[in-house]
Parts: C-alpha cells; sequence; structure tokens
C-alpha cells in the first residue's frame, strides 16, 4: 500500500463529506445515528464473530487487562447501542448564538457554533470507542477518521462497515466515517505530520505512550491529556468521616482511570485526627501506601515515598501521602507536580475552599467530591470524546460542545468604516 497516496484519499474523502454533514438539520442527524442503531442490531452476530477472531488471534500476545478491553459481547454491545441513544438525546451543539452584539452604527455581530471540520481518532483496543468517537464527531457536524489498534482490527473494521451502510441506505455520504485500513505505523505518523491540510483536529484516546507520541509526533491540533496525576487535599476543617469516604473513593473505586488520585496532601494540623482512619480504609482496600517522613514515622508499615511518586500515575492500587503545612504549601505541590487534570479539596473552610477553587489552574477542580466524578456523563455533560488538559479550546471532559468552535456573523445594512 503507498500510504501517502491512500492516506490523502482518505483525507480528500472527508473534507467533501465534512462540506455534506455540515448543513444538516439536528433532525436528519439524529435520524442518521437511529440507523446507524439499527444496522449495529441487524449486524451484532458477525460483529461479535468479528471480536471473536480478534481475541483468538491475541490471545497469547497481550495481557488478561487488554483482553478485557478488546471484548465485546452482547452485554457490551448493548451498552454502545444505549450510548448512541444517549447522543440522540443531547442538544445539538451547532448552530447556537454564543453571543449578540448590536453596534451604535446599527451592524449585529453574532458569534455562532459551527463544526471543527475533519477529527482524526486514534485510539487503542477499545471497540466502544469506534462507535462513540463516530456518533459524538456526526452529531457536532464534524467527518471524521479512525485508526484504531492492530489488536481490534476486524472488530472496528465490521463496526465501521455496518455504520457506514447507514449512509449509504440513507443516501448520505459514507465517507462522514473512514477507517484507516491498515495496521502499518507509517500510517500513524504520515496522519499526525502530513495531513494538515485534511484534519482539523486530532483526539488520542489511550495509554501515556499513544497520548505522547501523538503530541510529540502531530503538527495538528491535539485535544487530550498525557498524564492523570490528581491530588486530593485534607484540610483541617474537613469532617475526618467525609475525608476517608472521599479519600477512599477517589483512590479506590477504580484505580486505572485518569480520575484516580494518586497523591494525597494531608493538613499538618489533622494528621492525628484525620489520617489513622483514611490510612486503615486504603489499607483494609488492598492499597500500597507511601508516605513522606513525617507519614512513615507516624505510620511504620507504609513504605517511603521517593521525589519520584510525586510525578507518577500510578492507575494502580499505590498513594503517596504527603503532609503540608496549610493550604499554601498544598497549593504550591500541586502547582509542581500536577498534570492539570483533577484536583479536590476536603475542607469545610470557606477562605481555604475559595482560595484552592481560584488557584489551581487544572481543568477540573473540586470541592468535597471525589475526583472519579471527572467524567462527562456526571457532569451532565452526556457523552464524551476524552478528558482535555490543555487551555485553548476544550477544556476538562469533551463532549459535544468540545467537537464545534465558532465564527462570527455580521449583519450589516450598508455600513462602512470610516
Amino acid at each position: 500500500m503507498n500510504i501517502k497516496e491512500y492516506l490523502e484519499n482518505l483525507g480528500n474523502n472527508s473534507l467533501q463529506a465534512s462540506k455534506e454533514i455540515k448543513p444538516l438539520s439536528t433532525d436528519e442527524k439524529n435520524a442518521l445515528l437511529n440507523s446507524i442503531i439499527s444496522c449495529l442490531k441487524k449486524d451484532m452476530n458477525s460483529i461479535l464473530e468479528a471480536n471473536r477472531k480478534d481475541i483468538e488471534l491475541c490471545e497469547e500476545k497481550i495481557s488478561k487487562a487488554m483482553i478485557d478491553r478488546l471484548l465485546l459481547n452482547e452485554e457490551r454491545f448493548n451498552g454502545i447501542i444505549k450510548s448512541i441513544e444517549n447522543v440522540i438525546s443531547l442538544s445539538d451543539p451547532v448552530g447556537n448564538i454564543l453571543l449578540t452584539n448590536k453596534r451604535p452604527n446599527g451592524m449585529v455581530v453574532e458569534r455562532i457554533s459551527v463544526p471543527l471540520g475533519v477529527i482524526g481518532i486514534i485510539y487503542e483496543s477499545r471497540p466502544n470507542v469506534t462507535v462513540d468517537a463516530t456518533v459524538l464527531c456526526m452529531k457536532a457536524g464534524n467527518s471524521v477518521i479512525l485508526r484504531g489498534g492492530s489488536e481490534c482490527f476486524n472488530t472496528n473494521t465490521a463496526l465501521v462497515n455496518s455504520m457506514r451502510n447507514a449512509f449509504k441506505l440513507n443516501s448520505f455520504n459514507e465517507n462522514i466515517i473512514q477507517y484507516i485500513e491498515t495496521t502499518d505505523r507509517a500510517a500513524v505518523d504520515f496522519m499526525l505530520a502530513e495531513m494538515t491540510d485534511f484534519i482539523d483536529v486530532i483526539v488520542p484516546r489511550g495509554g501515556k505512550g499513544l497520548v505522547k507520541k501523538v503530541q510529540d509526533t502531530a503538527k495538528i491540533p491535539v485535544i487530550g491529556h498525557l498524564d492523570g496525576i490528581c491530588h486530593v487535599y485534607v484540610d483541617k476543617s474537613s469532617k475526618p468521616s467525609e475525608a476517608s469516604k472521599i479519600v477512599e473513593n477517589a483512590k479506590l473505586r477504580r484505580t486505572g482511570i485518569c480520575g484516580a488520585a494518586e497523591t494525597l496532601l494531608v493538613d499538618s494540623d489533622c494528621v492525628d485526627t484525620h489520617l489513622p482512619e483514611i490510612i486503615k480504609l486504603l489499607s483494609d482496600g488492598g492499597c500500597e501506601i507511601r508516605g513522606d517522613e513525617i507519614c512513615k514515622e507516624k505510620f511504620p508499615n507504609i513504605k517511603i515515598a521517593t521525589e519520584e511518586d510525586w510525578k507518577t500515575e500510578y492507575l494502580d492500587a499505590i498513594i503517596s501521602i504527603k503532609i503540608v503545612n496549610g493550604i499554601d504549601d498544598a497549593l504550591d505541590h500541586i502547582s509542581k507536580y500536577s498534570s492539570g487534570h483533577t484536583e479536590s479539596i476536603i475542607s469545610e473552610n470557606r477562605s481555604n475552599i475559595e482560595k484552592f477553587l481560584n488557584s489551581v489552574e487544572s481543568a477540573i477542580v473540586m470541592h468535597n467530591a471525589s475526583t472519579q466524578f471527572a467524567d462527562g456523563g456526571e457532569f451532565g455533560l452526556g457523552a464524551e470524546i476524552g478528558i482535555a488538559t490543555g487551555k485553548l479550546h476544550a477544556r476538562g471532559p469533551v463532549g459535544l460542545e468540545g467537537l464545534t468552535t465558532y465564527k462570527y456573523v455580521v449583519r450589516g445594512s450598508g455600513q462602512i468604516r470610516p
């Protein structure tokens, strides 16, 4: 395969398709999404068979955890269908008037939400992403180019073919969704560095290695995050029982997600009143605890933390604990080590709460809540395409609104500038 020729052809197809989906009404887009549901349901058995083939090919090559991510059974398939139904129920993010400003000369200036255009999605072996990413991009009026993991090639191909059939059945351009049908890694490099004329935004979905490669290689704007080094700060004014409950959930509910707490900061004035119960709950939950020297002195059974621990996203049942001298010390630590994802303060002190929420520059800041709520669905945004930690364009959970941009529309009646 000539990678350059193949991908440039995909790019041209996507540009044309983006022009055709952009003007569709909400009803037309929702009708297409309902048609996708019908096609997927009709093709369920063949899609699950393709998934079984992928698993057979990978069983002895990848870990059980990766196999579980790759697995698509009837229950998970139904979950995919429900996620499409959820997107159908969401408000259309396109065509909304975000600002109206009538000028003294009679001109009316409007800021209106519009699709981004062509979105490239690079992701690892989770079949649901193939559908979730596609329907979100579609609802926001974009065409999409997908590049999934090689382990999931047969499943992804079956899913994409089923969805493309929905476009054909409704006489729409099937290239609104395209899948890169090669496992050659050179395709990813070309996509990231050489398709600036075709792709408007790249969204990486996967582990740190994938995201870092995308961020380091891409010459196209990237929406995403590299690390989820999330902090919870326990202030001395917090209620001990509430603090224990929140910390336990933030760390142990699901240790492998980007919103899991990795570092716990504890006010030195509440070590004796708060920390024993927190450590007991974490230990009972099977969590390995690494603490600074003060923490280690008070709790000899824990491991000593190193400088590297403050920089580590464990994605496992491990937590690092640092004793800090109040809110300012906590803020300094977060400023130095945070990855800009999510931080939470547990406190009843109004001054400290507002200082924390206003000073921390992460995409998501919380008060008296578990960092595990860092999720578009939990925020009432519906499905999300990922979490973004950059400061430009979308931040935090990226849902439909994050897949749009805006333009200014100026309505005049013959005005000229003096």
